[in-house]
């Protein structure tokens, strides 16, 4: 998923209504828009993937059961980033010190939201 399509469907998860991107004309290059944000009918909607106040804010919304596979999903995704350092940390380390991006994707696969790319895998 794009950093895009990812902020739209967790603010749609969130409960934000009429999400939409706001683009612009880009003056300069002629032909190439420019995407200044999303709103919707509650204003501008947070950076999500990279604020973590804003995943904070997010994870609110899962139940308990979800909040189970969303730890789950995010020490899949943590552990996959810790396999290629030449140290690993151990796993409450690197769950407490999740980016928001992997908060994210965490998110995102917990709700089957998640949109994996042609190239990525599943």
């Amino acid at each position: 998923m794009t950093p895009q399509q990812q902020r739209i469907a967790i603010a749609t998860a969130c409960g934000w209504t009429n999400v939409a991107p706001v683009i612009v004309k880009n003056v300069k290059h002629e032909g190439d828009d420019i995407t200044v944000g999303i709103s919707s009918d509650d204003g501008w909607i947070p950076d999500y993937l990279n604020d973590l106040n804003a995943c904070h804010q997010m994870e609110k919304v899962l139940n308990y059961e979800q909040a189970e596979l969303f730890e789950d999903a995010l020490c899949d995704i943590v552990h996959a980033a810790n396999r290629e350092k030449d140290y690993a940390f151990p796993w409450a380390f690197f769950r407490i010190h999740a980016t928001a991006a992997q908060r994210c994707e965490a998110f995102l696969r917990t709700l089957d939201l998640w949109q994996p790319t042609p190239t990525e895998p599943q």
